[in-house]
């Protein structure tokens, strides 16, 4: 079972700032980000795009990181290989993530958002994480990320789901929210939190979110 401390490792993935021709920005925006989600972070790492990227999340995986998420190597350039370096390194894709993280994109406002080919997944009981490079896409992505890293730390390490959890709570933490068409059949939790059809209440920040 996952202790209540997440480990967590910042990666930068950039050329130019590997080779110190560029000021990592979103990197440190990252580490304070996980840093407030309640992890203790280690980074930002900051390595060229390519092979490196992988070495690194191999070396985070065999030092037994909870998380890792690397911000930058998502695009459409020919030098974005950070999609590429990460699958070789996963052993199960988590494809809701990343769909959710070009969703908030998209959604506040980033057309471009949606061209981000940022991947996430699990490599053995490492979640990892791609962002994109810069540090609007990292607060968007940390966003949609925070809520549910807790949770799925804990299935990752064999935790139960949050579902049964739940259903201990005295009295009813969610409720239908009312004229929002079809969002209206989705579960809305009442202390405010986003609508989603696969999140659910449990007093708890790091537990706010179930499967099935």
């Amino acid at each position: 079972m996952v202790s209540s401390l997440i480990r967590a490792l910042a990666v930068t993935v950039s050329h130019r700032a590997a080779a110190g021709v560029y000021e990592d920005r979103s990197g440190p925006v990252l580490v304070s980000l996980l840093s407030a989600a309640g992890c203790a972070v280690d980074g930002p790492v900051v390595v060229a795009d390519g092979a490196p990227v992988s070495d690194v999340l191999r070396s985070a995986v065999s030092r037994s990181y909870d998380v890792v998420v690397t911000t930058g190597g998502t695009g459409l350039t020919p030098l974005d290989l950070t999609p590429e370096m990460t699958r070789e390194v996963l052993d199960r894709e988590i494809p809701g993530i990343a769909e959710a993280l070009r969703a908030a994109g998209a959604a506040a406002g980033v057309p471009a958002a949606i061209l981000s080919r940022g991947v996430a997944g699990v490599a053995g009981q490492t979640l990892i994480v791609n962002l994109p490079g810069s540090t609007g896409g990292v607060r968007d992505g940390m966003a949609v990320l925070a809520p549910v890293l807790g949770h799925a730390v804990s299935q990752i390490h064999g935790g139960d789901h949050v579902r049964a959890a739940a259903e201990r709570l005295p009295g009813s933490a969610w409720h239908q929210r009312a004229d929002q068409g079809m969002m209206g059949l989705w579960d809305v939790c009442a202390a405010g939190r986003s609508p989603s059809p696969s999140l659910i209440c449990s007093a708890s920040r790091s537990n706010c979110a179930r499967s099935g």
